[in-house]
């Protein structure tokens, strides 16, 4: 098996000398993502917005990796305010439904570009057997 570099024009590209994503056989591991939009650019409003923005970058990176967020083990979760937790637990259970993976959220004292809220996910691609 080797690591294959995932990579989407749909989510921003990488700011540093990392991937949006690698998988290695079927697990998937998506780098944080942070509310940049395609171009590169902070999207506006707050923790909402942010996380909103969030998702839909990861989204389209797991899309790219032959996954989906149904596909999701493992999410990890970094806000700036656990005082906004509730807010962004309920953005989180409705992109989710009713797939729970397991997850662990942690307040930090500051993120990169000042955002909100960042979030990395580790998912199972399905595999078709022929």
């Amino acid at each position: 098996m080797t690591i294959e570099i995932v990579s989407t024009a749909k989510a921003p590209a990488a700011i540093g000398p990392y991937s949006q994503a690698v998988a290695f056989g079927n697990l998937v591991f998506t780098s944080g993502q942070i509310p940049l939009n395609e171009q590169g650019e902070l999207v506006q409003g707050g923790i909402e917005e942010q996380t909103h923005q969030v998702f839909r970058n990861l989204s389209a990176v797991l899309e790219q990796a032959g996954a989906s967020l149904s596909d999701v083990l493992k999410a990890t979760v970094f806000i700036k305010d656990m005082n906004q937790f509730a807010t962004v637990n309920q953005i989180y259970a409705s992109y989710f439904g009713d797939h729970k993976p397991a997850r662990s959220t942690v307040e930090v004292a500051r993120l990169p570009k000042d955002v909100l809220v960042e979030i990395e996910l580790i998912a199972a691609k399905v595999v078709e057997k022929v």
